[in-house]
């Protein structure tokens, strides 16, 4: 993969930098419709999402490995008046699918408001500077406009990550910016309209449901869009080693990206105890407390080779990745911890070329 020589030296370059000669080969040969304010066509956001070759023969990497409707269904529903909700499991590309929409739209992933349960309602519509609050009176010049804010007076898109963290009485802050396009400011009797172009992307973990439930009536505002879970094992791995081998060349890890064989094991693994039945639907297991997403699985790896590229000879190996693996799966002590034990002696231990993945696994408990 190529990357932008302006982002050398960033651990972690936005995608809008990192991705910045796809999107100009994407510009130069888009010659469709585009909605207002976009920087392109939403036929050429779905091909830099989906990856694929321009006429030019210019390739263009897959951001999203999945049903390439989804994806055009999240592109399109961007380009109306109502906002998108990317909903799904951890691990389920939300958070990189959102950037990458709003690379392609905007020209910029960078407004974003991070929900927690602190999330103060000032972070979705503006605050004070209070020195000049306090000196001048309310005024413009004391108002500080919040990532909200800004992208509607920039007819931009903005992303809420983990909306669902956010306190119920301060998600409901988005109605009126939703429904009427428009941000009020009472103390200084004006508002923000939006600018043509201004929408918004949220993120929600499926499994937060009962934490902060979104109001019907916010949820109305919302087109949402349910990110599964990769379908084939295939699939996850040739995500997994995508993201491994983008954050080895990242990391300057010098391990041989070649030899990853051991992300097919890792997947599998993470799959079988996700889905609490072995692969060929032979075995039934009991899964974890933890959710072993593809997100745990590119974890594991990345760990194995910074331990392969530091401490071995390069090459990753079970023993690299055993540890990594306890630790996704093994989050509660005591149940978790049988849950791995019965998998190693009836899953791990009974295939013949997964003897080195179950002494490496064991030894690890041993060391304990």
């Amino acid at each position: 993969m190529a990357v932008n020589p302006g982002t050398s030296g960033i651990l972690r370059a936005h995608a809008e930098d990192e991705y910045a000669h796809e999107l100009a080969a994407l510009a130069a040969v888009d010659d469709r419709p585009r909605p207002p304010s976009w920087r392109l066509s939403p036929w050429a956001v779905a091909t830099y999402i989906l990856g694929g070759e321009l006429p030019d023969g210019t390739p263009i990497s897959p951001k999203y490995f999945g049903s390439a409707r989804l994806v055009e269904v999240a592109v399109a529903s961007l380009a109306t008046d109502r906002a998108l909700l990317l909903l799904g499991v951890p691990g389920t590309a939300k958070t990189w699918m959102g950037e990458h929409l709003a690379a392609a739209i905007s020209g910029s992933s960078t407004l974003v408001v991070q929900g927690t349960a602190g999330t103060p309602e000032e972070a979705l519509r503006y605050g004070w500077n209070y020195a000049r609050l306090l000196a001048e009176g309310p005024s413009r010049a004391a108002l500080v406009a919040g990532p909200v804010m800004r992208a509607m007076q920039a007819g931009s898109l903005v992303r809420i990550e983990e909306l669902t963290r956010i306190p119920s009485d301060v998600q409901d802050s988005l109605i009126t910016i939703l429904s009427e396009k428009t941000l009020p400011i009472p103390e200084l009797n004006e508002e923000v309209q939006a600018r043509r172009g201004f929408n918004v992307i949220a993120t929600a973990n499926s499994h937060d449901k009962g934490v902060n439930e979104l109001s019907s009536a916010l949820r109305r505002r919302f087109n949402t869009v349910v990110l599964p879970l990769p379908d084939t094992l295939e699939q996850e791995v040739e995500i997994v080693q995508t993201r491994v081998r983008s954050l080895g060349a990242a990391l300057e890890l010098p391990a041989d990206l070649a030899a990853l064989s051991e992300i097919r094991r890792v997947v599998t693994v993470m799959r079988e105890l996700r889905a609490g039945m072995t692969q060929d639907a032979r075995t039934t297991i009991k899964s974890p407390s933890a959710t072993l997403s593809t997100a745990e699985a590119i974890s594991v790896m990345t760990n194995g080779l910074a331990l392969a590229a530091h401490f071995g000879d390069g090459r990753v190996r079970a023993e690299d990745v055993a540890a990594g693996l306890v630790g996704a799966v093994v989050k509660d002590p005591v149940q978790d911890r049988v849950v791995w034990q019965e998998y190693l002696e009836t899953v791990v231990r009974n295939r013949p070329d997964w003897k080195d993945l179950y002494r490496a696994c064991r030894d690890l408990d041993g060391a304990r």
